[in-house]
């Protein structure tokens, strides 16, 4: 059987409107947010809208040998939802539901939810689902869950597996696996559950969340800490981690000040090597005391100018900044986006890097950073139409990654290997854990048809 013929027949089992192969439909989700000019054209867009949707198709492309991209809101910046030639993007975008469960202090979700959906439903409560990505108000659950995401909270509150109890997972022959659940504590056999949390769809497929919510966040207090260098701000950023605990430590550099202020004007200081934007939610007057010691080691480490404020529209303004760095330089031209971390007293270091990696390559690499944590998201800007450009771009691009490795760190921190960053997997984990990796894929997934391309 052909592949129009095989897609005929997925088409058939499956209600009507569930699979669309028109071309201007399928061309939809064929791109990622990386906008990767080598994405492939799927064969067709499966819009399941419930488990059973999922195990059907995986248990047809097992049978026909045909690969599978799982794909939730198309917000990877990785390349690790971009179609693949010759298989099918398996979307779950219909399945959308939320419902929060007071007692237990969880929500069960639907991988298509946007993590702005579960945040509002939980705040309906009094409740908080902390996992915060700049995107949250378009990046979906499932994919969240794919790429253990992280955001501008976690350095207090930490990152998506922290709050994944549960998991209803397909796998590629179609078998639907319940993980966990709502417990807080759970021992019982191996860790599967935490296996799926940053798998990237190459394991299976996530149909349904059990997820931990905590009571609603503190007040707020914000500091904006403006420095005459990229290496002071870093500096600030190691002394922080020695004597606070901030609920949020993000950096931009001169470069992506610039381009939100070109995009977004907001009257923040051009001229700063680098800002700071600080957040501390202790409790009580222990907060006014965390912002005092905030202040200082801003100064001690060379702030020019320090501004805290108590004023919520004030420092939403800040974190709006913040969350526009990506789409402001979208206007500057086409973005390789990074993701590299290292240890937090290496963040001088790598940035250093960074300096030295746009020079040597002649580009453009804004940088903001979940500084508190070490995760930089470098982004190479260049000309489309320029061919060099983009070679420069790439070596650019391979070089970042390498540096971070060198440093003790990582290629990604939360936005996933993908297909972008699968050349370089191995040599950071090495030759012997990438052939465990590969193990674990052939043992759930043996002809290697979930999201085909990406890491393993």
């Amino acid at each position: 059987m052909d592949a129009a013929d095989a897609v005929t027949e997925l088409a058939q089992a499956l209600p009507a409107g569930v699979v669309a192969t028109e071309p201007d439909v399928v061309e939809k989700y064929r791109h990622d947010w990386t906008h990767d000019a080598r994405a492939g054209m799927p064969l067709a867009a499966v819009r399941a809208e419930s488990a059973e949707h999922v195990q059907e198709t995986l248990r047809w492309a097992t049978r026909h040998g045909i690969g599978v991209v799982p794909r939730g809101a198309g917000t990877s910046l990785s390349g690790g939802s971009m179609g693949v030639e010759g298989a099918v993007v398996l979307s779950l975008e219909r399945m959308r539901a939320v419902e929060v469960d007071v007692a237990a202090r969880v929500a069960v979700v639907e991988p298509g939810a946007l993590n702005v959906e579960v945040k509002r439903a939980a705040a309906a409560h009094g409740l908080w689902y902390p996992p915060d990505p700049s995107s949250f108000e378009i990046c979906s659950i499932g994919g969240n869950i794919a790429t253990n995401a992280g955001g501008l909270c976690c350095v207090k509150y930490g990152v998506t597996t922290d709050y994944v109890l549960g998991l209803d997972v397909v796998l590629a022959d179609g078998t639907l696996l319940t993980l966990g659940g709502p417990r807080v504590k759970d021992v019982a056999g191996l860790s599967l559950l935490k296996l799926f949390v940053g798998s990237e769809g190459t394991l299976g497929v996530v149909t349904r969340a059990v997820l931990r919510l905590v009571p609603a966040q503190a007040p707020r207090s914000t500091v904006v800490a403006f420095f005459p260098t990229v290496a002071a701000a870093a500096a600030a950023v190691v002394e922080l981690g020695r004597t606070v605990r901030a609920s949020m430590v993000e950096l931009m550099d001169r470069a992506s000040v610039n381009a939100v202020e070109d995009f977004q004007p907001m009257g923040l200081d051009r001229d700063a090597g680098a800002l700071l934007l600080i957040q501390s939610d202790a409790p009580g007057p222990s907060r006014a005391e965390e912002v005092e010691v905030i202040v200082t080691a801003c100064e001690v480490s060379g702030a020019k100018e320090v501004v805290a404020t108590d004023d919520p529209e004030e420092a939403e303004m800040f974190v709006q900044a913040r969350r526009a760095h990506f789409t402001a330089l979208e206007q500057r031209g086409a973005v390789l986006p990074e993701d590299v971390g290292v240890p937090v007293p290496h963040l001088p270091a790598l940035l250093a890097e960074l300096e030295a990696i746009a020079q040597r390559h002649a580009v453009e690499i804004p940088v903001v950073a979940h500084a508190g944590d070490g995760n930089t998201h470098p982004a190479i800007v260049y000309d489309p139409t320029d061919h060099d450009a983009e070679r420069r771009a790439r070596l650019a691009f391979d070089d970042v990654m390498h540096a971070a490795i060198r440093l003790g760190g990582t290629i990604t921190g939360e936005h996933g290997v993908g297909r972008l960053k699968a050349g370089c997997l191995e040599h950071q984990l090495g030759p012997e854990v990438m052939a465990l990796n590969r193990r674990v894929k052939a043992a759930l997934d043996p002809d290697g048809i979930l999201n085909p391309g990406s890491f393993v």
